[in-house]
């Protein structure tokens, strides 16, 4: 039989408003949990994520830190502009989506925050879309004064002091994200316990998630979307974490959609440089855009959040869990009210469910 080619539309759904979460959950982990690792949905807790991994199951975290990466500013000519950092390159230039009546120029100065100057040094990315900007101090610093938290576009009001707090992990620790990874945002310190409890063993890595995870597929055809580079780091004691628990027959879950594609790329970079490991170790980009009948080599588990309808993040879950199931799952999510997207509630999947 030949394979399903599938193309765009086969990942859209209809998502009522009102599901779309607005604020968190006034605690981490009370959110609900749908589980999707047998045949047929249950409903749950996040706080049953413990019961339903095994002792020596081993839960790979995305330990990345979300910047304050949203700037308002002015031109000389009092004309607004909004700035989204997506990267930091040095101490103080970094890649930025800049939103202006009228596109800056080159050698064009911006005050942003009416604090602090940045010089536009000119458009760069693939398709010339992002700009090149060098502040006038270090970056990071600057960010974390000024800048706003980079609440996705569906969340509809102001960064507040709540959302400094909650739109950030427990355990980031590694500044670089412009967006969360959200599945982790349901971890507290309890879930943490009862999982050392249990017997399962956490290990790190980072991504830093760039403003490309919102960007729309607008091809049918799916081979056609460039995927958006991420930059990754997959310590050498992961790796290590991930041979053992593979050695003792025990599972690797991903602690997200960021946790997965970290992995999963430097799978294929230790399959294409012949390495003795299952998972190449180091620093690294990543371009991999994951859809139905991609081959996964690393997770046997997937927690993550409810994804946009046509994105490629849903694409990924069908493409692990399987795409009939993945979309039995989502219509079963909307029937019973599940709360999509950043804020919203969490799933686990099981690889090829």
């Amino acid at each position: 039989m030949t394979p399903h080619t599938y193309t765009l539309g086969d990942f859209d759904f209809s998502l009522p408003s009102r599901l779309i979460a607005q604020h968190p959950t006034p605690e981490r982990s009370a959110s609900r949990l749908l589980d999707g690792t047998g045949a047929l949905p249950v409903d749950r807790a996040f706080r049953d994520l413990p019961s339903l991994l095994q002792p020596g199951d081993l839960l790979v975290l995305n330990d990345t830190r979300v910047l304050k990466a949203r700037l308002y500013g002015e031109k000389p000519t009092g004309g607004a502009v909004e700035a989204l950092i997506e990267r930091v390159l040095d101490g103080h230039e970094v890649i930025a989506q800049l939103r202006a009546s009228k596109s800056p120029r080159p050698g064009t100065s911006i005050r942003f925050a009416n604090s602090f100057d940045a010089e536009v040094l000119g458009r760069t990315g693939a398709d010339g879309s992002m700009y090149r900007l060098r502040f006038d101090g270090d970056a990071l610093k600057l960010l974390e004064q000024h800048g706003h938290v980079p609440l996705p576009p569906y969340i509809t009001h102001a960064d507040t002091a709540v959302d400094r707090e909650r739109y950030q992990t427990l355990f980031a620790s590694k500044p670089g994200a412009v967006a969360a990874p959200t599945a982790s945002l349901h971890f507290d310190t309890p879930v943490l316990r009862a999982l050392a409890q249990r017997g399962v063993l956490t290990a790190r890595m980072t991504l830093h998630v760039g403003a490309g995870t919102f960007q729309p597929v607008r091809s049918e055809t799916l081979s056609e979307h460039r995927m958006h580079r991420e930059w990754y780091d997959v310590p050498a004691q992961t790796v290590a974490a991930i041979e053992a628990a593979r050695t003792r027959g025990a599972r690797v879950v991903a602690g997200g959609t960021t946790a997965l594609r970290a992995l999963e790329s430097a799978a294929l970079v230790a399959l294409e440089t012949g390495a003795n490991e299952v998972v190449a170790s180091g620093a690294r980009e990543t371009e991999l855009f994951i859809t139905p009948g991609f081959q996964f080599r690393v997770v046997d588990r997937l927690l993550t959040n409810f994804h946009l309808p046509r994105s490629t993040l849903l694409m990924l879950v069908c493409a692990f869990a399987g795409y009939e199931h993945t979309m039995a799952l989502y219509r079963h999510a909307i029937e019973a009210r599940y709360r999509f997207f950043s804020y919203g509630d969490a799933m686990l999947v099981a690889r090829g469910s």
